[in-house]
């Protein structure tokens, strides 16, 4: 039986945006700084654009659509805060002409947390 967002999360990988193709490049791989990142992954009810597990981190790319979603998103957000999760949201608009800026704000939103694999 499959967790409940996977079908979902199957179809989103499929069709990413420029925003998300342009973001995963960084993120996939152990790219950035050797952290693990999965795209599109179910959360409880949810699915999340990007998850780092170790640093339980969620990263969230908005198109034009979130400007008219601002109390599902703030919904979203609290329940996956409410479990724990740290949520941060990117416009497309800015990953595509300020990736630099964003991958800044990544590292130092995953800097709060222990590195899986600091050496001793």
């Amino acid at each position: 039986m499959e967790r409940p967002g996977t079908k979902q999360a199957r179809q989103l990988r499929r069709t990413p945006t420029d925003a998300e193709t342009r973001l995963w490049r960084y993120l996939k791989n152990r790219n950035l700084e050797g952290w693990k990142f999965r795209r599109q992954a179910p959360i409880g009810p949810y699915v999340a654009d990007f998850f780092c597990p170790d640093a339980k981190l969620i990263i969230e790319a908005d198109g034009g659509q979130h400007a008219l979603e601002v109390a599902r998103d703030a919904r979203r957000t609290r329940w996956l805060e409410s479990e724990g999760y740290r949520v941060i949201r990117f416009w497309n608009n800015d990953i595509l002409s300020n990736t630099d800026g964003v991958l800044t704000v990544i590292l130092e939103a995953l800097s709060a947390t222990p590195h899986p694999n600091a050496l001793p």
